[in-house]
């Protein structure tokens, strides 16, 4: 086994702090791609591949992205909720890449909702 070295150890420090930066509170953005069966089936794949794509092409470093199951709302699949630090959650309905692009470029870099392709603002808590 090769030895590490000093910068072998900073990637990695690097790494970790990346993937757990959003249970520190340092990011700025949170996108969730619903993939349950029917997200996947309807192209959820290939939204995921566009927005990590746009993500690494852009260099940002401030967002992270998630995935989850179904919401139960199989007939407006693929689904993206887009969370910007401090305002309502936006759900995405009918994603393809293209308005993936659309979404990451204007919405999450920019700041502007996309509304023709808004299903819902804002969270499903009740109080």
């Amino acid at each position: 086994m090769a030895k590490l070295k000093i910068e072998d150890l900073k990637k990695i420090k690097e790494k970790v702090h990346a993937e757990t930066a959003l249970r520190d509170g340092s990011r700025r953005v949170k996108v969730t791609v619903h993939m349950g069966t029917c997200g996947i089936a309807s192209g959820a794949k290939q939204v995921m591949d566009t927005l990590m794509a746009e993500i690494a092409e852009a260099n940002v470093t401030d967002v992270v992205v998630t995935t989850s199951g179904c919401m139960g709302l199989c007939s407006r699949e693929p689904l993206v909720t887009v969370e910007v630090l401090g305002r309502d959650p936006i759900k995405y309905e009918y994603v393809n890449p293209t308005k993936m692009r659309q979404i990451f470029k204007r919405h999450i870099l920019e700041g502007e909702v996309q509304i023709p392709f808004v299903l819902a603002r804002g969270a499903e808590i009740v109080k």
